[in-house]
Order: C-alpha cells, then structure tokens, then sequence
C-alpha cells in the first residue's frame, strides 16, 4: 500500500485577471478546488518533463483510425508493433463503420522510440487520424 505523503499549505499570489481565468478554467473542467486544479498542472509538466528527458521510459497512447479495406494495412500495423525496443503492452480495436476502424495502441518505452513508432503507424497509407498522447508515472 503506497504511504501517504503528508498535504502542505502554500499561499500563491496573483493579479486579479489571471485568478479570475484560474477559475473560469476551475469550473469548466469540473474541479472541485483550485488546489485540485494546481496538483494537475504540476502533475502535467512532470509528465512533459520526463519525455523531455528521452532517457526515462514512460507510456503512451497512440489513437489511430483507419480504413480496413487499405490492402495490406492490417499487416503492416502488426508489423511495426513487433519492433524491438518498443513494448506495445495492448491495443483495443473497435469497428466504427463499414469501413472505418479505431484502435488505442499503449506503448511503453523510451519517448524517442514512442514517438518514432506513432509517427511511423500515423503515415501508412489508410490511416486516417493519428494522435500521441504522453503519459507517464507521477508519484507525487
């Protein structure tokens, strides 16, 4: 079971305009407290930090559609995801039409090779859509 890190009270000074954007952006996305809203900022750039990094492997998700009829698509797909040095932990395939698919890629590696295999899959003939999102482990 993870311990508990002990909560700590800053107090942050402001102009009044950008605090009223804080809060604008507080309740368009359902926060609950500034607090909330700041933990997840900080929580993004050390997500950002560490694909800056390069040298720490992180995870991301690469979300694709494309058209199944493309001739020899789905081999080529299967094909870039059994390189080495990147793990491709799973995919989910949907069917979203008669001739549209979308799949989620989770990918686990080094943010250089991540990338390479996002851009790689994003410009095979029949993708259709392609788009990186970075994530990462935050222990904070």
């Amino acid at each position: 079971m993870a311990k508990k890190s002990k909560t700590v009270r800053v107090s942050v000074s402001l102009p009044a305009k950008l605090l009223s954007e804080l809060d604008r952006r507080i309740v368009s996305k359902g926060y609950s407290s500034r607090s909330e809203f700041v933990r997840d900022l900080i929580r993004e750039q050390i997500v950002h930090d560490k694909w800056e990094n390069e040298t720490e492997e992180v995870v991301g998700v690469l979300t694709i559609s494309y058209d199944h009829h493309q001739r020899g698509l789905a081999d080529k797909l299967i094909s870039v995801q059994h390189r080495k040095y990147i793990n491709v932990l799973c995919n989910t395939h949907v069917h979203m039409d008669h001739h549209n698919c979308l799949e989620t890629i989770i990918i686990k590696g080094l943010p250089p090779e991540i990338e390479r295999l996002a851009i790689e899959i994003g410009g095979l003939k029949g993708v259709r859509f392609a788009k990186l999102t970075r994530a990462s482990s935050v222990d904070m």
